[in-house]
């Protein structure tokens, strides 16, 4: 397979920080990541310049929604503007021709049902219009996750099933969520596939923090604790695009993504 792949990049110019990493993708936020704040585009001519320039340069792009969004969360407080602003990246996302939108699955408290959450991704996705695809992306943390450990993708797939438009609601495969969450990589890819029927987009990341840590802390292949086969046989199992979020800017994202052209077959 050719590796379509690049880096989670500076918002300002991603053509270039694509260009400069020998990729052929970008992924960016559009504004603050912690804020609740509306999207931003930074780009010289906003979101038409950026849309035109990405398709003359062959760059695809992608955008990570912000981190407070939680859809699925019982306070009315966070899980409404969340929404809101979950819609207002989307619609965003098209205008700069994006491919995507990914957003993390969220989490209750501790002792809170799981399945009011799960009943809340319903109502969301119910609301939403998607004129680019939603990725669901696994996270690394929380008992009570909505999609850390394989049962509750399950149940969360369940649930966006019974919503109107819960079939263009696709998935983002995270490798250091899916390590220090507890799901082991050497079969990951079939289990989330026989889940979810699909994988759109993998955040392919070295993890700093043992398996089932709980702990989301992404680094560079090879220095961390997931054994480099494991990585590049999820990518290679999965055929989806790839975005290495890793540090080290230009530098440490294009040794990763070197490393990983030379590991996977054809990449």
């Amino acid at each position: 397979m050719t590796l379509h792949i690049g880096g989670h990049v500076d918002s300002a110019d991603p053509i270039s920080e694509a260009q400069a990493r020998g990729a052929t993708l970008s992924q960016i936020f559009l504004g603050d990541p912690q804020s609740y704040r509306g999207p931003v585009v930074d780009y010289p001519g906003g979101a038409p310049a950026l849309k035109a320039d990405a398709e003359d340069a062959g760059i695809d792009l992608y955008v990570h929604a912000p981190y407070p969004i939680n859809v699925a969360s019982l306070n009315n407080r966070i899980r409404i503007p969340g929404r809101k602003l979950l819609q207002q990246h989307l619609d965003a996302a098209l205008e700069i021709g994006a491919k995507g939108v990914i957003v993390h699955g969220g989490h209750l408290g501790k002792d809170e049902d799981a399945g009011i959450g799960f009943d809340n991704w319903r109502k969301c996705i119910d609301g939403l219009r998607m004129p680019v695809p939603l990725l669901i992306e696994n996270t690394a943390g929380g008992e009570n996750a909505m999609a850390r450990r394989l049962d509750a993708i399950g149940r969360l797939w369940d649930a966006i099933g019974l919503a109107d438009g819960g079939e263009q609601v696709g998935f983002c495969l995270d490798t250091c969520h899916a390590h220090a969450g507890g799901n082991d990589l050497a079969d990951v890819v079939e289990r989330i596939r026989s889940i979810t029927g699909r994988i759109d987009l993998v955040h392919a990341n070295d993890s700093r923090d043992d398996f089932d840590s709980g702990a989301d802390r992404h680094t560079n292949f090879g220095s961390g604790l997931i054994d480099g086969n494991l990585l590049s046989d999820v990518v290679e199992s999965a055929a989806a695009p790839v975005v290495v979020e890793t540090p080290g800017g230009t530098q440490g994202q294009s040794a990763d993504i070197a490393w990983l052209r030379a590991n996977v077959s054809g990449g």
